[in-house]
């Protein structure tokens, strides 16, 4: 209820909802399931109280439900800006999805605990070591999208997934969310770019992998993934928040 009494205040209404979300794609196997629906949930509360935000202060809102949702929001390539106080912490968008990028997922079932890792990796000898890397890295992530290169994109994103798995692995709960074919991908991705198809894995709290690669070449990766066995998704980069019309009650 984060999310919507915070609507309530803004709108100075004591308005009783009735929330009905569902998904097109599986949930809780690190695929953003939770960070959708919150976004959706932050603008479509804020459109029925009549409130005229911006879709960078409907991330604030959304940010009490999740996280993540701040740049589910915004969508697109978004950046979730920390700031000093709570309406500084918002997302805005670096790039939208006009930019393409060819993402193949590789659904490896395994239940998350995204909210006791959280808590759990403030325990590891290299959560700081993470916190003073990360400024530097967001920086020329940022630097990366805007040039529109993916192969860096990918470098990146796949060199934080390891550092975001090692505190995982080294926190106070020693969790270990890979499966086996969570490493079985890891592998074939690294044999793919020995080989010369640009890939590179990006893994979630989670156990699932995302392929990133050029779009012209998510088709060959997409053949590589399922040949292991392993059930596929092909996807892009997702777009902001919309408000639709067609209601599910």
């Amino acid at each position: 209820m984060s999310v919507v009494d915070e609507v309530r205040r803004r709108a100075e209404s004591k308005a009783r909802f009735h929330m009905m979300s569902t998904n097109n794609f599986l949930s809780n196997v690190g695929l953003g399931s939770s960070a959708s629906g919150f976004a959706a949930l932050a603008l479509a509360s804020s459109e029925a109280l009549g409130l005229c935000l911006t879709l960078e202060q409907v991330s604030v809102i959304a940010r009490r439900g999740a996280g993540s949702a701040t740049r589910s929001v915004t969508g697109g390539f978004s950046r979730w800006k920390a700031g000093h106080d709570d309406e500084e912490s918002y997302s805005y968008q670096v790039a939208s999805e006009e930019f393409e990028m060819g993402i193949v997922v590789a659904l490896v079932p395994a239940f998350k605990y995204t909210e006791s890792a959280h808590k759990a990796v403030l325990g590891s000898p290299f959560f700081h070591s993470r916190l003073a890397y990360v400024h530097g890295a967001l920086a020329e992530m940022e630097s990366a999208i805007k040039k529109k290169d993916i192969d860096r994109i990918g470098i990146l994103a796949e060199r934080d997934s390891l550092i975001l798995h090692g505190i995982t692995m080294t926190g106070l709960d020693e969790m270990i969310l890979w499966r086996p074919d969570t490493v079985k991908v890891i592998l074939e991705v690294r044999k793919m770019r020995e080989e010369g198809l640009p890939a590179y894995f990006s893994i979630d709290t989670g156990a699932t992998v995302y392929v990133n690669t050029h779009p012209s070449r998510t088709d060959e990766v997409e053949q590589r993934i399922k040949a292991l066995g392993i059930e596929t998704l092909k996807c892009g980069v997702g777009g902001s928040s919309r408000i639709v019309r067609e209601h599910l009650f």
